[in-house]
């Protein structure tokens, strides 16, 4: 047993932002994490792995594609699939070993094992016990099922499996046109697969800027994605081959069947607080699922709090570490804070989508009036040099304040470029502001301030 200011439930990147700000700021602080190595879904099984698997193919793509536009000949490379299994866990790896060192730097107790709360102010860890003056609850998602299919992780696969397919299928069905599905489904795609993409809802993406995701879905389709939109999934069934997804259509209640050597299950992700004791405790909890906390991410008992995917609010890496970092400062008697109206999302496909804001539907939905500044990479130098013109900014501003409101960027490096509308946005910046900041040329940045100047008397390269 032993005593701690702060425990940490969860080694993720809400869980361990939170555990290292909280012995920054002097607190004695422990992190209990079940795995084998810190980090949690998004460094072991998420984020970072599909990122080395995107790029790897990516590169791909360029060879098969490009390189002979450029003059580079004879480059025909196949694809060593156990090799690039080998790149993306080195690259987990060294990212996993990296936590491990801040937490020996900033001495934070490694509590290894799965973690219960018996009371306020305990954790049990194994046999053992421990105190602290408070608790974080940062335990993250797992992927949400789907009636009817049943997931293997071999043929039927979540996200994790998809990432360590046994080998590359001749042809996938990706249940879900989410951020995960599209990823992952243009990894495959790139790598030979025939990918067919089905839908409930009749656009993908739900809640993205509509514009910008009829334009996603054309490029996606161009890179050989087919879709299936307005369909309903009843059900998967393996077979000799793989697995067979039955469907049916909502326009008319056909029902229709597609077979495949590997079904991914991309149809979101709920937060994972079973086992934990929170009822038991007398925590509260939302209806769907969602650990209940005030402005202060304070659950209904005193002392525990809860942050990231286990609470309400978008499952992004970078929203749980903000929140990690602001109730650290709560904790600590100081002012955290988390301005939700400032948080960008990513889908890192090629190109790039990005977002931050607010999107046209939402603010016709609000009745605000408001103007567009819309760019096309087709006019900007440097996306045209390395054959990435495809796609556009479009920045939001109020009518008539001219404050920006919101930001879709989709093309090279939209994931990059978003941040400058973001900081942009945090200090309440203007379209002009923007329009009216120099920069730098040749960089696919230019193609931002276009947009800004598109907002006022128009882009000077449209």
């Amino acid at each position: 047993m032993a005593e701690f200011d702060v425990i940490v439930i969860g080694g993720g990147p809400g869980g361990y932002v939170c555990a290292i700000r909280c012995a920054q700021l002097g607190l004695k602080t422990a992190c209990v994490e079940g795995r084998e190595t810190l980090g949690g879904t998004c460094l072991n099984v998420g984020c970072i792995p599909s990122k080395a698997l995107l790029n790897a193919t990516h590169h791909l793509h360029e060879v098969h594609e490009n390189f002979e536009k450029m003059g580079l000949m004879g480059g025909a490379p196949t694809v060593d699939w156990a090799k690039m299994q080998a790149y993306k866990q080195d690259v987990v790896t060294g990212n996993t070993k990296g936590i491990e060192f801040l937490f020996k730097k900033n001495k934070i107790t490694w509590l290894k094992g799965w973690g219960t709360i018996p009371a306020a102010g305990q954790v049990k860890v194994g046999e053992e016990v421990h105190t602290a003056k408070h608790i974080v609850i940062a335990t993250g998602s797992e992927p949400a099922s789907l009636p009817g299919v049943t997931v293997d992780e071999e043929v039927v696969v979540t996200s994790t499996g998809a990432l360590s397919l046994g080998k590359i299928p001749k042809s996938m069905v990706v249940i879900g046109a989410g951020v995960i599905g599209l990823e992952m489904g243009s990894v495959y795609a790139r790598l030979g697969a025939e990918v067919t993409v089905v839908e409930y809802l009749d656009a993908i993406t739900p809640g993205m800027d509509a514009e910008v995701a009829k334009a996603f879905q054309k490029l996606l389709a161009k890179q050989g994605l087919k879709f299936v939109l307005g369909a309903a999934v009843q059900g998967t069934e393996r077979s000799a081959t793989g697995a067979k997804v039955a469907y049916k259509l909502r326009k008319d209640d056909s029902a229709h069947e597609i077979e495949a050597e590997a079904v991914l299950l991309a149809t979101g992700r709920r937060p994972y607080t079973t086992g934990l004791g929170l009822t038991e405790a007398g925590v509260e909890m939302e209806p769907r699922g969602q650990v209940k906390i005030d402005g202060h991410f304070q659950t209904t008992v005193k002392g525990i709090y809860a942050i990231g995917d286990a609470v309400v609010g978008p499952m992004l890496a970078h929203k749980a570490e903000d929140e990690g970092m602001a109730v650290a400062e709560v904790i600590a008697g100081k002012h955290g804070h988390v301005n939700y109206d400032v948080i960008p999302g990513v889908i890192y496909t090629t190109p790039e989508v990005a977002s931050v804001g607010k999107t046209e539907e939402q603010l016709k939905a609000e009745g605000r009036a408001y103007k567009v500044g819309k760019f096309p990479f087709m006019g900007n130098a440097r996306a045209k040099a390395v054959f990435q013109g495809d796609g556009f900014v479009k920045l939001i501003a109020d009518k008539a304040t001219d404050r920006i409101l919101g930001c879709h960027i989709i093309g090279p490096g939209a994931g990059d470029l978003i941040h400058e509308v973001c900081v942009a946005m945090e200090f309440g910046a203007s379209a002009q502001d923007l329009a009216l900041t120099c920069h730098a040329h040749p960089t696919y940045s230019e193609a931002v301030r276009e947009a800004a100047l598109a907002c006022g008397d128009g882009a000077i390269h449209a």
